[in-house]
């Protein structure tokens, strides 16, 4: 009997390549919105390179964080095309950026996001699907009605997706209890970061922690070899 390996994680928006990892890594991604808000985090903002140093791109969604992530919508698309303006700006010398531009213009400009979860969602499958070349299925977290908070409810979505193991990010080393996982006979694994290889990237010097759109538009199709392919001596 095959292994299922899952993940569950909060949905980022333009994430970065080690989201995308993870995501590769996996039988069934979880996207775990249906949690508490927090304003000024990856829900709602990444960063990019630009000729003046790295900036952020920043959704406007409020300060509101009696809301859950599901829960936030997004009441003025006038970002949308400032995004797309600011991405256009600070890529149009990448390597790749016409060969990917019609693709990144309609996610931004060819609809009205309503609403964070489903735009972060709808980003991430289709750069991972579609650009990524990436198989992982992807799931919502409150299609399981998965009962608690914290880790009970990480161990209740685990049962019901009939989980075999668990990847996490490294951070969480920091509160989870490998001894609960054990008993429920899950393989409780952590994403390793590190031996991520640079790439001819526009304005010096190098960074790794940027929105997976700098990768693409910097390397185009080999983008995988350098988020996972690197592993296999690729890139």
């Amino acid at each position: 009997m095959s292994g299922h390996k899952v993940a569950i994680i909060q949905s980022s928006y333009i994430p970065w390549k080690g989201y995308f990892d993870i995501i590769h890594d996996v039988d069934e991604f979880v996207f775990l919105d249906d949690v508490q808000y927090t304003a000024r985090d990856w829900r709602t903002r990444n960063r990019i390179k630009t000729a003046n140093g790295t900036g952020w791109l920043t959704v406007p969604a409020g300060a509101n964080r009696n809301r859950l992530i599901c829960e936030v919508n997004l009441d003025e698309p006038s970002w949308q095309e400032k995004h797309w303006k600011t991405l256009c700006h600070s890529y149009s010398r990448a390597p790749y950026f016409r060969q990917y531009a019609s693709f990144f213009e309609e996610l931004y400009l060819g609809q009205n996001w309503t609403n964070l979860s489903h735009m972060n969602r709808s980003m991430t499958q289709r750069i991972a699907h579609e650009l990524l070349g990436v198989h992982t299925t992807f799931t919502d977290s409150r299609s399981y009605s998965a009962q608690g908070a914290k880790l009970d409810r990480i161990l209740d979505l685990l049962r019901l997706s009939g989980a075999t193991s668990y990847l996490s990010g490294p951070m969480a080393a920091n509160y989870l209890e490998p001894s609960r996982f054990e008993a429920m006979g899950i393989e409780l694994q952590f994403k390793n970061y590190s031996g991520y290889p640079d790439y001819a990237q526009l304005y010096p010097p190098f960074e790794h922690t940027v929105s997976v759109v700098d990768l693409i538009f910097n390397t185009g199709p080999r983008a995988p070899e350098y988020i996972w392919g690197h592993r296999r001596g690729t890139a």
